[in-house]
């Protein structure tokens, strides 16, 4: 059993109610499980694949879930990059291989299957990308529209081509992320539209999955978990699963969350270090990652509670650190990611050189999205392919001079 809960105020409310915010207060929203009267057994996890279902007991669904096999993404470590800075246990999670290539497949087969089984006919949600191709799959796969609104020119190629393939109605606006989420919370309230934005508190239920799969996959809770933060959804999600496990006495200690911004986007970061007691939203992020380019961040106040409650923290990288770790990912560790999944690495080499993270941790960062959701950015930042005549001397000739 569960219900929803505001993270402010407290008031409850019935797991069937359509609602997004507080009706009493405006604050968030949480999913909360009568923890006591859930029956789990670590045996019957460990004997089930590792993915976002080996993990239903803690999640709301109660439907046969509208699932692409998503989640059981690989944890690696990074071998060279963390003996250059000082880290000998630093690992990545590589969201990237879910199935449309990004951590949102894990909120969206939960986001999904709650629409169907809340009976709602459409969903839709805001964009900076990958949350549009993912609802856009997911909706297919589950034989329901999807209205998805982006902001105009600001979103890779490839994610845009999700969209469209998977059949999405896909509108772009002239104005940021921040106004199309506006709008689009807009339009589902007004027409009855099942918002999938990650202040859809069921969608964040299958994004906590990622630390329930890196506990299982270290063996051990790591010291700190580093994750890239747009609009702070995941840093929170993962935070709450954690919770869930202490409460059930399946993990004893918290690692430290730690939030990545790009320079351009970085309102959490600013909280953190002013002790402000919310975010004062950006009105113009820029960022060459434009998964995390969100000046508004819908989950703040979950992120910064995250955060503090665990002694972690949060640190910027500017666009120059982010395509050079999205560089050294690639051709040091063979892990290909989008420029925003980089700054979590980034984030930590920065933090290290400045002697916050101890040599000592055990250090995992979740890499968000997988290298071919832009293209675009690749070929701008790699040297061309050098073209020669059709003949061995040619070849031979041109491998002589590199």
């Amino acid at each position: 059993m569960y219900r929803l809960t505001c993270v402010q105020c407290g008031r409850s409310y019935p797991p069937d109610e359509i609602l997004y915010t507080c009706r009493s207060c405006g604050h968030l929203l949480f999913v909360e499980y009568d923890l006591d009267s859930l029956s789990i057994r670590r045996e019957e996890w460990d004997r089930r694949p590792i993915s976002v279902w080996r993990y239903r007991e803690l999640l709301p669904v109660t439907i046969p879930p509208v699932t692409l096999k998503e989640g059981g993404t690989p944890l690696y470590p990074l071998e060279r990059i963390g003996e250059e800075i000082g880290l000998p246990h630093l690992y990545a999670k590589h969201e990237g291989m879910n199935p449309t290539g990004s951590f949102k497949d894990r909120g969206m087969t939960v986001g999904v299957s709650m629409a169907l089984q809340l009976n709602k006919s459409t969903v839709a949600c805001a964009s900076t990308g990958n949350t549009s191709a993912s609802l856009a799959a997911y909706a297919a796969k589950a034989g329901i529209p999807a209205v998805v609104l982006l902001p105009a020119g600001k979103v890779a190629l490839g994610k845009v081509a999700q969209a469209l393939m998977h059949g999405a109605n896909v509108i772009s606006i002239r104005g940021n992320f921040d106004k199309a989420l506006e709008m689009v919370q807009e339009l589902c309230i007004s027409h009855g539209l099942y918002l999938l934005n990650s202040i859809n508190p069921f969608r964040l239920e299958g994004q906590k999955t990622i630390g329930f799969e890196v506990i299982d996959q270290l063996g051990c809770v790591p010291d700190r978990i580093v994750l890239p933060v747009g609009n702070a959804g995941n840093i929170s999600a993962v935070h709450k699963g954690l919770g869930e496990l202490h409460a059930l006495g399946l993990i004893e200690r918290y690692p430290m969350m730690t939030g990545i911004q790009a320079k351009g986007s970085s309102p959490v970061v600013r909280a953190i270090r002013e002790g402000l007691p919310e975010v004062i939203p950006e009105g113009e992020p820029e960022t060459v990652a434009t998964a995390i380019r969100i000046g508004a961040p819908v989950n703040a106040e979950k992120a910064l509670t995250a955060i503090r409650k665990t002694g972690g923290t949060a640190e910027w990288v500017t666009d120059d650190e982010i395509l050079a770790m999205q560089r050294d990912l690639a051709r040091k560790e063979g892990i290909g990611v989008e420029p925003a999944s980089a700054a979590s690495v980034a984030g930590v080499r920065k933090l290290a050189l400045e002697g916050v993270i101890d040599p000592s941790e055990r250090v995992v960062c979740v890499v968000t999205g997988h290298l071919l959701k832009d293209p675009e950015t690749v070929i701008k930042q790699c040297k061309p392919p050098t073209e020669i005549d059709a003949d061995v001397q040619s070849l031979l000739s041109t491998l002589r001079s590199c």
